[in-house]
């Protein structure tokens, strides 16, 4: 019953994971069907606005990178069972990501309208190519590892847990992490460029290269030479032949 129970809980939390993923994307589109997106609040006091937001933005940036750094999930793992770790992780920056869409704080200002179709639409369309990378490169190494899913569903059927491995297939001989770079792309390739946006759009940069920073040192850790190798080969973020 209790692995049922822990399995259950690893569809939840990646259900909520991948929910508040959705949110994010949407609400940071601008797109006019979603009731509630980047541009859709009224702009009050700036200097509030900008308390609120960091605030936003720290604790999501906080519990993303502290909580994947390995001490702290061994620590972790003493409250958290290792069979929901990585669920609790997923199912927590779902939350995260829903709370800054929920309260994200408007600016007044706007850096750019572009009011030319086709060079709305080709944003647009950027934008759309860098969130599919998003998840193609999660698929690329192991979706429902990646979102813990399969750790849960191998504690439900008994089955030992495969390692994590190493690879640099597909996107992966591009850059080596397609992932934050979908992101980025996502995140800047819009034809409304309002200063909320900006806010959001900086920080979360911001937080993608700290984070990078972080986890460039634990890949080295597990993998020694063969990841030294790798970034010898292949650019950080920047998708050209070194």
């Amino acid at each position: 019953m209790t692995k049922l129970i822990i399995f259950i809980y690893g569809i939840t939390a990646y259900l909520i994971g991948m929910s508040g993923l959705t949110f994010f994307i949407l609400f940071i589109g601008g797109w006019s069907f979603m009731p509630i997106h980047i541009d859709s609040g009224i702009a009050g006091n700036t200097v509030v606005a900008l308390i609120v937001n960091t605030l936003l933005i720290v604790l999501f940036s906080l519990h993303h990178t502290v909580a994947a750094r390995p001490k702290f999930k061994r620590n972790w793992q003493h409250i958290i069972p290792h069979p929901v770790e990585r669920s609790t992780y997923v199912l927590l920056s779902g939350v995260f990501l829903a709370v800054i869409c929920l309260f994200w704080q408007s600016i007044n200002g706007m850096l750019w309208n572009i009011n030319n179709d086709l060079v709305r639409t080709s944003l647009i369309v950027i934008q759309i190519i860098g969130w599919s990378m998003v998840v193609i490169a999660s698929f690329m190494i192991n979706h429902f590892e990646l979102f813990g899913l399969q750790r849960t569903y191998f504690h439900f059927v008994g089955k030992e847990e495969a390692k994590a491995h190493f690879t640099d297939r597909g996107l992966y001989k591009i850059v080596r992490h397609p992932i934050q770079l979908g992101v980025l792309i996502g995140i800047w390739s819009t034809p409304t460029m309002s200063a909320s946006h900006l806010m959001l759009s900086f920080c979360m940069t911001l937080y993608i290269f700290i984070g990078l920073y972080y986890e460039e040192k634990d890949l080295i850790m597990f993998l020694g030479d063969e990841y030294k190798d790798y970034q010898s080969r292949v650019h950080k973020l920047l998708p050209i032949p070194k």
